[in-house]
């Protein structure tokens, strides 16, 4: 029987369509050469948050066993900040996997971000039981996402305007005229663009139209003159303080309100007045609080084709060498999985931030972060002859500012581009109106979404995949004689990424991993054993209590470290370690 659900949302049925569920029965009958997907979204639009909120909410209604939508709290303007988790209850709760902490959208105008969190839901949903290693990795981890961590930009930014839609919407006085958010940008042709405006100024101007063709604009020398000039974007002095769009809703950098290196405004501009002072990032900050099992953490940023790992400012010093050569390796084969990416130090490749997430995610909660930007120019025609023919051929079709147009016209049939058209402005007079829409390079094209969205999808759950997972190995008994043993087990990280990172112990920010003795034999003493297929001597455990033993600098990754015990008597013993970051493993032995 073909089991159709209909969406009640009515904004929802352009977005999502339910497909039969009993594939067998739609292969029999030859309908389709490719199982049939229990949700099938249309990946190839942006969504604002009331149909990203419909659909999360279709997905936990769809997958309740594995899904649990909730709140971290709400945006300065109301919206929910809407978290996923992803866990499978039969393979433990929550709190006992390392967690992965996926974010965007921290900037309202890098959208794509929150659609990638999205498709990675659904795909880890969908594909659970169709390949076996998204299985294993939905059993072993729990993925913690939120698509939009500034729902209140990323819905300004598609009201069809979209203009400075970067920032929040905390009301800041922006021009230091002590009103709040009195200027920004206004509609005045009411196409529902914010446009640039040029004006024809012969001989006057410093802007001349390009040759071969008149939408370009290029600027003269010093020592010439042209005949146009550029007056920024569409709008009016509302304020009638002599500056136009000088003060639009918001104003800040919410990527710059966390408190690693966080640093007041005249130094790191757009920081607020503290950190945490946003309640976006105060609630994540709760919900991370709230989960010291989170061992790794992505966002979702937006334009330049970069991996970036922190630190975000030369003046906090690079990570110890243990750290970095995790960053590297995880780094190193992203650059693998996405092409025409670059794995980058965020400082040094980009530009300094104080006061960044990844920063924060990583100093206050020990995560391995990174933090993606997901598209490049170099992707519009994937080659890497691009550069070379803008610098030797001038004629090029795509020399400078004409590559732009060429793929607008050619691949997106002029879809980006609002032509040159004469308007009345009231304070400027006769000028033209036009220019580049919001979406065209930062955003990448529609049908170049999938490609997008998976491959950072697949990084991110690599990574992921990397987190610590504690596990017991061989365990070992030896009589010494006189009610006497010598008892050794083996205990293992069988991921990279390390139970607790070097910069985190530096920091005091995670909890000591802690190894614990239950059972009727007494403990005499106990010590880390060196090699143990080699004769040594064993490394003595210094703390009073050896039935609770702290490792305060954690497991390494893809370890495995023997610890030896002298017990006296004879029963079951078992041994626990416990990780925030990489669970729980114990063995039972018998001592006899």
């Amino acid at each position: 029987m073909r089991i159709i659900r209909l969406l009640a949302a009515t904004s929802l049925t352009a977005i999502a369509t339910v497909l039969p569920l009993n594939t067998a029965d739609v292969w029999a009958q030859g309908q389709s050469s490719d199982p049939a997907y229990t949700l099938t979204f249309a990946w190839d639009r942006w969504v604002d948050h009331d149909e990203m909120t419909d659909m999360m909410e279709l997905m936990a209604e769809t997958w309740p066993k594995f899904l649990t939508l909730s709140s971290m709290g709400k945006s300065y303007g109301g919206r929910d900040l809407w978290v996923m988790t992803i866990n499978n209850p039969d393979t433990g709760p929550e709190m006992s996997k390392a967690g992965m902490f996926i974010e965007a959208n921290i900037h309202g105008n890098e959208i794509q971000g929150g659609e990638i969190c999205l498709y990675t839901i659904w795909y880890l949903m969908e594909h659970y039981d169709r390949n076996p290693e998204i299985r294993r990795l939905v059993d072993e981890k729990v993925f913690y996402i939120a698509p939009t961590v500034n729902p209140d930009g990323r819905d300004y930014f598609l009201d069809n305007t979209g203009s400075g839609a970067r920032t929040g919407h905390v009301p800041v006085d922006s021009d230091g005229d002590g009103l709040f958010d009195e200027d920004g940008p206004d509609d005045l042709d009411g196409d529902g663009v914010i446009e640039q405006i040029r004006k024809y100024v012969p001989g006057e101007g410093t802007h001349r139209l390009h040759p071969d063709d008149p939408r370009i604009l290029e600027a003269v020398a010093p020592w010439e003159k042209g005949d146009w000039v550029l007056l920024g974007s569409e709008g009016l002095d509302n304020d009638g303080d002599g500056r136009v769009n000088e003060d639009p809703p918001g104003g800040y950098d919410p990527n710059r309100n966390y408190a690693a290196d966080w640093q007041p405004n005249y130094i790191q501009g757009g920081s607020m007045d503290y950190p945490f002072r946003l309640p976006e990032s105060r609630a994540t900050e709760d919900f991370l609080a709230a989960h010291p099992n989170i061992a790794g953490s992505q966002s979702y940023h937006n334009s330049g084709g970069m991996i970036l790992r922190p630190p975000g400012a030369a003046w906090y010093g690079d990570f110890p060498r243990s750290d970095i050569q995790v960053y590297d390796e995880i780094g190193e084969n992203a650059e693998r999985i996405l092409p025409w990416y670059n794995y980058i130090i965020l400082w040094r490749g980009l530009y300094t931030v104080h006061g960044g997430s990844i920063d924060w995610f990583s100093d206050g909660h020990g995560a391995v972060s990174y933090s993606n930007e997901l598209w490049n120019g170099g992707k519009y025609f994937q080659s890497p002859l691009l550069s070379d023919q803008q610098s030797d051929n001038p004629r090029s079709m795509i020399f400078g500012q004409r590559s732009r147009f060429f793929f607008d016209d050619f691949l997106e049939f002029g879809e980006n581009f609002n032509d040159w058209e004469t308007f009345q402005h009231p304070e400027y007079g006769e000028v033209e109106m036009g220019g580049w829409g919001k979406f065209f390079g930062r955003i990448n094209p529609r049908f170049m979404s999938m490609e997008a969205f998976h491959r950072n999808m697949a990084f991110t759950l690599y990574h992921a995949d990397e987190m610590p997972i504690m596990a017991m190995g061989d365990t070992r008994v030896e009589s010494m004689g006189n009610g006497l043993y010598k008892v050794q087990v083996d205990i293992a990280n069988t991921r990279l990424i390390p139970s607790i990172t070097a910069r985190a112990m530096n920091h005091r920010v995670v909890r000591p991993d802690l190894l614990t003795v239950d059972g009727n034999v007494e403990i005499l003493a106990a010590g880390w054993v060196p090699d143990r297929n080699r004769p040594g001597k064993t490394q003595m455990v210094d703390q009073k209590d050896l039935n609770r033993i702290m490792i305060r600098s954690g497991h390494p990754g893809r370890t495995t470290k023997t610890i030896e015990y002298l017990v006296r008597g004879t029963g079951d013993m078992e041994v626990i370690y416990s990780s925030v970051k990489g669970g729980t493993a114990s063995t039972t032995v018998r001592v006899r």
